[in-house]
């Protein structure tokens, strides 16, 4: 199976800019939206040979997620089931015969890591979510995790000690979630990788200096790991400042 994950931040500014030639051309079996910044009714995509489930936040234009799939799931779920969790369109969990699948938009710990509290209590939630979907059968979790975990997942680690997806705290929580018994995908086939990120800031000139931040994963449950084969990170495709993540997985 081919899965793809990509945070457009705003998918109708990402259509103008060919989102739906990359959608045709990809051909992923399940591709997965974040940062939709989307309500209900603001957009029609055709994605024929696709089923469409959407997760829209209270809040216009702002976060959301979304996931189309060739294959349609035994069942859907929105969100973590938490209230305080679930206002923001950050969840949607399809569950197939054999595994469940997973798309997230972490919340950012914003500047002055102003949320970094609330994004504490989020990670500790999340990460309980997944255990109990792990017991039942293995998952997939994709989407923009807003961590980069280890030093090699950003171009400038010693000057952002302290920024919203780089803290020690944050770093942390994404520990535990491996710990927990899944593997980062990309780290499971290229260990030791570096310049190869996700996500640029729109200034400075981020992305042609290749400035960026690896942010953007596919995480799995570890007995999963000897079904994967490759996990892709596709630096070459624009129209956002992140671009998309793959991976390849026989199930």
């Amino acid at each position: 199976m081919k899965m793809i994950s990509w945070n457009v931040n705003g998918l109708r500014a990402a259509v103008g800019k060919g989102f739906m030639e990359y959608f045709k051309e990809a051909d992923a079996d399940i591709f997965s939206l974040q940062e939709t910044k989307l309500q209900e009714g603001q957009i029609q995509l055709e994605t024929e040979g696709y089923h469409q489930y959407w997760n829209y936040a209270e809040k216009k234009g702002y976060s959301g997620v979304a996931v189309f799939t060739k294959a349609e799931p035994v069942s859907i779920s929105y969100g973590l089931g938490i209230e305080e969790h679930d206002k923001e369109g950050r969840v949607i969990t399809l569950e197939f015969p054999d595994f469940y699948h997973v798309t997230v938009y972490t919340p950012n710990s914003q500047q002055e890591n102003a949320r970094l509290d609330y994004r504490m209590e989020w990670d500790d939630a999340f990460r309980e979510y997944l255990k109990q979907l792990d017991e039942k059968k293995p998952v997939i979790v994709c989407g923009d995790l807003n961590v980069a975990h280890q030093e090699i997942d950003l171009k400038n680690p010693s000057t952002n000690r302290r920024s919203a997806g780089f803290t020690d705290e944050e770093r942390g929580k994404f520990t535990e979630l491996l710990d927990a018994g899944f593997l980062d995908s990309f780290r499971y086939f290229y260990p030791d990788a570096t310049g190869v990120y996700s996500w640029w800031s729109y200034r400075f000139n981020a992305r042609k200096n290749n400035a960026g931040w690896r942010i953007d994963y596919y995480v799995v449950s570890k007995r999963l790991g000897e079904k994967m084969k490759d996990a892709k990170i596709h630096t070459e495709i624009t129209g956002s400042d992140h671009c998309p993540v793959e991976l390849d997985i026989e199930l």
